[in-house]
């Protein structure tokens, strides 16, 4: 796979901390200015690398979730959209791993001081699963203390919880652990199987795949009741929902639908507009 060089590599947190150049998403975070704002943990930032400072500007708006797209080349886990964006430079360490390590040693244990729930990184794969799943997988246990980890049937809470999400094949080799430092990211059609909570503790789907509304006009009566009846039957089963393709421009077509989910009860919201949707959650006071 040819490489292209389209953006710079970005400073880690570590480096930031030991007195190098300092990004601004990272010299907030080493001034202390976000400590004693909730964090909005149903806040996913979708392509979240795409920011000028990835990471950093949604911890910056107090996300509770980001996602990352990676593609295997060679034994490198690479960011970026597509073939096209890849830089050798900026690996799922540079920008995401690594960071997130010295901000939680920083942080006493936890992502954000003083709040022991974990972040999320949702990590979306772009290449054949199985393969990139495993790679993945020799990554994530070089972080021995970061993750939340499945061992041996017991949930044992980290940090940073990774959800694995992107090509379906990754499901094989992850069922067939014993103990793991990801998660699964299922589908609705996985509602109501026997993958339990602690494989699969996110429900992900397209929302125009299984709903008309985009926010215009009244929301249909039969579309809101099965909106809640996904929630519901989600919540039940002790996993969380996340719809992509919503509508993300702003406006009142956005805010009805977002006022729609917020109400049925989605777990997390999905945007490219940090500050928006960080306006939006606190104007309705949900975190």
């Amino acid at each position: 796979m040819a490489l292209t060089t389209r953006r710079r590599a970005l400073t880690t947190l570590g480096a930031a901390l030991a007195g190098a150049v300092v990004l601004p998403g990272a010299q907030a975070w080493a001034d202390g200015r976000h400590r004693g704002r909730r964090p909005l943990w149903r806040a996913h930032a979708h392509n979240d690398y795409e920011h000028t400072h990835p990471l950093f500007d949604a911890l910056g708006h107090r996300f509770g979730s980001v996602e990352a797209d990676i593609f295997l080349v060679g034994d490198q886990l690479l960011i970026g959209h597509t073939e096209d964006d890849l830089d050798p430079s900026r690996t799922l360490e540079s920008l995401y791993l690594d960071p997130l390590a010295a901000l939680v040693k920083a942080n006493q244990g936890a992502v954000y001081r003083g709040w022991r729930r974990p972040l999320q990184l949702l990590i979306d794969i772009k290449t054949e699963g199985s393969s990139t799943y495993l790679e993945l997988d020799r990554h994530l246990r070089r972080y021995p203390h970061l993750f939340t980890t499945y061992a041996h049937g017991r949930v044992v809470p980290g940090a940073v919880t990774n959800v694995v999400s992107g090509d379906r094949a990754a499901r094989t080799p992850m069922a067939a652990q014993t103990v793991r430092r990801a998660f699964y990211d299922g589908r609705l059609t996985d509602l109501g199987t026997p993958a339990p909570a602690s494989f699969a503790p996110l429900i992900s789907d397209n929302w125009t795949l299984n709903f008309t509304w985009l926010g215009e006009g009244d929301f249909p009566a039969a579309e809101r009741q099965k909106l809640r009846g996904i929630i519901q039957q989600a919540h039940a089963a002790g996993q969380q929902v996340r719809f992509w393709a919503t509508p993300d421009t702003a406006g009142p077509a956005r805010d009805a639908l977002w006022s729609e989910l917020l109400a049925a009860g989605v777990d997390y919201f999905n945007t490219d507009d940090l500050a928006g949707l960080e306006a939006f959650l606190d104007a309705h006071q949900a975190s």
